[in-house]
C-alpha cells in the first residue's frame, strides 16, 4: 500500500518543481499549437535546455495576434509573439510594444537578405491556391477569375494569408488589382477567419481551390502518401511570406526570450518545421528538407513588397477588396 503513496508524493514534488520554473509565455497562431503543428516537439526540445516553463497561447491566426497584443498594450501576458509576417512588421513596429532582439543571426537560408533588428524569421513559403491534380487549374487570376472554380480564402483582417493574397494580387496587377478582384467575387465560397478553417472546407469538398502554399501538397504526400493535390503555378509570379517571431517590450524574463529567440532559428527547432508547419524553415539548407519537398513547384517569379511598402499598400488593396465582394 505504500507504493502508491510514494509514487503520488513524487508527483506532487516534480509539480512543485515545475511550479518553481520561470514561465515564458509565448503567443502563436492556432495551427501552430495543433496536435499536428511544431508546438508540442518545440516546446518540449526548448524546456529541455531552458530550465523553465514553454507555454504557447493560440491567439487565432496570424494577424489576429497582432490585434490582440495591441489590445492589451503594456500589460500583455506574452513574452513572445510568434506567426507575424513582413507584411505586419511595420505596424508591429510602430506599436512601441516590441524590442530589439539583440542576435546577428547565422544561417539564414532564407532568398532575401535580412536585416531586421526587431524580428527574426523562422519560415518562409510562397502563397498559391492548392487544388487537386484532376483540376484544369488556371494559370493566373484573369484566368481564375473566367473560371467556374469554386475558391476559399481567408480574411486578410485576421489572417496573413488573407492579407498575402491582398498584396499579391496588387504587386501582380497594381491598378487593375479593383477589376480582377470584382472579377473574383463570384469564385468564392466564403471567407474564413483563418487558414485551418478554409483548408478543411477544401478538404471537406466544399470548394475546388483553397488559398495556401506551395508547400500545403507536401502534407499531403509525407504524411498521408497522397499524390492527389498540388499548387497551380501562376505566371505573375507569387507573393512570398517570412513568417518572424518577435520579444515584448515590457517581458519580465527578457534573457529567456532572447534565448527562445535564439533557440527558434537553431536545428533544434528548424528541422521541426518542413513537417509540421510545412513550410520552408528559415535556416536550414535545402539539402536537409524531406524527400517530398524536391516535387513542389517552384515559381519563376517571386512578389514581395518590403515591410513599409505592405503597410502603405494595405489600405488601398483591403478597401478594394471589401468594395469588391460587397457588390
Amino acid at each position: 500500500m505504500k507504493t502508491p503513496m510514494i509514487a503520488s508524493g513524487l508527483i506532487l514534488a516534480a509539480g512543485a518543481a515545475l511550479a518553481d520554473d520561470p514561465v515564458l509565455t509565448v503567443y502563436t497562431y492556432d495551427s501552430f499549437v495543433s496536435d499536428w503543428g511544431p508546438g508540442p516537439a518545440i516546446e518540449a526540445a526548448f524546456e529541455e535546455t531552458c530550465g523553465c516553463d514553454l507555454q504557447f497561447v493560440a491567439a487565432g491566426d496570424g494577424a489576429a495576434l497582432l490585434s490582440r497584443v495591441r489590445l492589451e498594450g503594456p500589460t500583455t501576458e506574452a513574452d513572445i509573439v510568434l506567426g507575424l509576417d513582413t507584411n505586419l512588421t511595420a505596424a508591429a513596429r510602430e506599436s512601441g510594444l516590441f524590442a530589439a532582439h539583440g542576435i546577428a543571426p547565422q544561417g539564414l537560408t532564407l532568398p532575401i537578405e535580412w536585416t531586421d533588428s526587431d524580428f527574426l524569421p523562422f519560415d518562409w513559403g510562397y502563397f498559391a491556391f492548392v487544388h487537386g491534380t484532376d483540376l484544369d487549374a488556371p494559370d493566373n487570376f484573369p484566368e481564375l477569375a473566367a473560371s467556374d472554380a469554386r475558391i476559399v480564402i481567408q480574411d486578410p483582417r485576421s489572417s496573413t494569408p488573407g492579407l498575402g493574397l491582398l498584396l499579391w494580387v496588387k504587386a501582380a496587377h497594381g491598378d487593375a488589382a479593383e477589376g480582377i478582384w470584382s472579377d473574383l467575387a463570384d469564385n468564392i465560397v466564403t471567407v474564413t477567419p483563418g487558414w485551418s478553417e478554409a483548408y478543411g472546407l477544401y478538404l471537406e469538398g466544399e470548394a475546388d481551390m483553397v488559398l495556401s502554399y506551395t508547400t500545403s501538397p507536401a502534407y499531403h504526400l509525407i504524411a498521408e502518401e497522397d499524390t492527389s493535390h498540388t499548387a497551380a503555378a501562376f505566371d505573375e509570379g507569387h507573393y512570398m511570406q517570412v513568417e518572424v517571431a518577435g520579444m515584448i517590450q515590457g517581458t519580465d524574463q527578457p534573457e529567456l526570450a532572447q534565448a527562445f529567440l535564439e533557440f527558434m532559428i537553431s536545428p533544434a527547432f528548424q528541422s521541426v518545421i518542413p513537417t509540421t508547419n510545412w513550410m520552408y524553415p528559415a535556416a536550414l539548407s535545402a539539402t536537409d528538407l524531406p524527400d517530398g519537398f524536391d516535387t513542389l513547384i517552384a515559381p519563376e517569379k517571386a512578389l514581395l513588397y518590403d515591410d513599409e511598402e505592405a503597410a502603405a499598400a494595405r489600405d488601398e488593396a483591403l478597401a478594394e477588396w471589401l468594395s469588391a465582394l460587397s457588390q
